[in-house]
């Protein structure tokens, strides 16, 4: 039931929501819900509702809420610095230390790492990066990204683009030209269903071999992906893709991003997704699990390779002319610190592998004979239900029905948990905390079969 307050009613006068239907918000008729408080993997609303949060805010409260440790150090360090820019070589012990902490955790063949604040902004500063790139080894048409359907990279107006998701795009007058698209590693929901794991995985690469040819390999900059997709669906990627998918761009002389926004610093149970999957990217993006989303801070983490590119340009045009005001700012690489410290002292990683496998093994036995459940799949800490109208035939609800989002509030409502009804199918997401138990883990299964049975039967 709405509330009929002063807050309530601020809220709808005066605040613009981000990824909300905004005309039934102002006139009052979907819920709003103030937070108040929170600790380890439940978040608490003004009216002492507490809830367990199966979704860590956005993937990103990746060490739980109320850890003091960060806490403190982000007082320390406001009230010794709150901010001072890092342009012209100026930086703080905070975004200095951080830096080697980040690099001492990366892939090897990493150099530099350039902070800002969100995933969006991290990936216009890659594509930026990539373009200077390319004109610097005098390859001025060499500017083209291919990003996948269903990849997630933020929302601004190059990196709305990238991401593959229709609502992104829809009104928006995106994708921008530069930008194009090629099939998702979504092996559920593969045209042919015929086909292997093996098979699918080399129709991947033969359609991304013959977008290159269309658009000619000497336009094509960049390849960008998740190492798990993420908001389109939580889909780990077929075995082999990413040895496939590189062995193409290696041919092409095609760099590789990987966005690690979501699968960075251990939610897959490795410190990067990279390392889970084998991939070797020129560069990473890196936010949410940085600092826990503590504080905002985002990062792209540039290989030796692009680095001597970056480089060789400065001295042939002086200095980059790129940079944001809150670049590296003290509070947020104060955050990450204290973060990355607590990952490790927890040991976070381990946990986040050891428990996300108890909970997808346990939610894929408990739904594993329901009539509308077609897929459970997941890597690490997170997990992803898709409902179907028909198991066997794979006939998929109509859009219209909102099963997902039904589940959802259902979960929500029944048990008290905080799932994600993910956009283009009804499918549930989980990407808890990394210090979720197995007791909690075990409490987020028993309410989804319960939510599933109450809207499916």
């Amino acid at each position: 039931m709405l509330r009929n307050d002063q807050l309530d009613q601020w809220d709808r006068d005066n605040f613009f929501h981000p990824s909300t239907h905004l005309a039934q918000h102002a006139r009052g008729e979907s819920p709003s819900r103030v937070i108040k408080t929170a600790s380890g993997v439940f978040i608490e609303d003004r009216d002492g509702t507490k809830l367990l949060d199966a979704f860590a805010g956005l993937y990103c409260v990746n060490v739980g809420y109320g850890r003091q440790e960060i806490a403190e150090a982000i007082g320390v360090q406001a009230q010794e610095l709150a901010y001072y820019h890092s342009y012209v070589g100026h930086g703080t012990e905070a975004s200095i230390t951080l830096s080697k902490m980040i690099l001492d955790r990366a892939p090897k063949n990493m150099s530099k790492v350039y902070f800002g604040l969100g995933g969006s902004d991290a990936n216009e500063t890659n594509v930026k990066l990539i373009w200077y790139y390319n004109n610097i080894l005098g390859r001025p048409e060499k500017k083209k990204i291919i990003s996948r359907w269903r990849g997630y990279h933020g929302s601004g107006l190059v990196t709305g683009s990238l991401t593959g998701l229709e609502l992104f795009h829809k009104k928006f007058d995106l994708p921008v030209e530069q930008v194009i698209h090629t099939e998702a590693p979504y092996y559920y929901r593969r045209d042919n269903l015929d086909q292997t794991e093996e098979q699918f995985v080399a129709h991947c690469a033969a359609e991304l071999e013959a977008l290159i040819e269309r658009e000619g390999a000497d336009t094509i900059a960049a390849f960008i992906g998740e190492p798990v997709l993420g908001t389109g669906g939580i889909v780990p990627p077929p075995a082999g893709y990413w040895e496939a998918i590189q062995a193409v761009l290696k041919k092409h002389d095609i760099l590789l991003v990987a966005d690690e926004v979501v699968t960075g610093f251990g939610r897959l149970g490795t410190m990067f997704g990279s390392d889970h999957y084998g991939m070797e990217p020129d560069i990473i993006t890196i936010a949410k699990g940085l600092t826990s989303a503590y504080a905002p801070l985002s990062g792209s983490i540039v290989s030796d390779k692009v680095w001597k590119v970056l480089e060789e340009g400065t001295d042939e045009n002086g200095p980059i002319g790129h940079g944001w005001t809150y670049s590296a700012h003290p509070i947020g690489a104060a955050a990450g610190v204290a973060n990355l410290t607590l990952i490790d002292e927890l040991n976070l990683v381990q946990n986040a592998g050891d428990v996300g496998a108890y909970l997808n093994k346990s939610m894929a036995e408990a739904l594993a004979d329901h009539a509308h459940v077609g897929d459970v799949r997941g890597e690490g800490m997170l997990c992803a239900v898709e409902f179907v109208k028909d198991r066997d035939s794979r006939t998929f609800f109509d859009a219209a029905d909102k099963i997902g989002p039904q589940i959802s509030a259902k979960l929500l409502e029944q048990s008290k948990i905080i799932a994600r009804a993910m956009p283009q199918g009804d499918i549930l997401g989980f990407a808890p905390p990394f210090c979720l138990t197995r007791e909690e883990a075990d409490q987020a299964v028993a309410g989804t079969v319960a939510a599933v049975k109450a809207v499916l039967g």
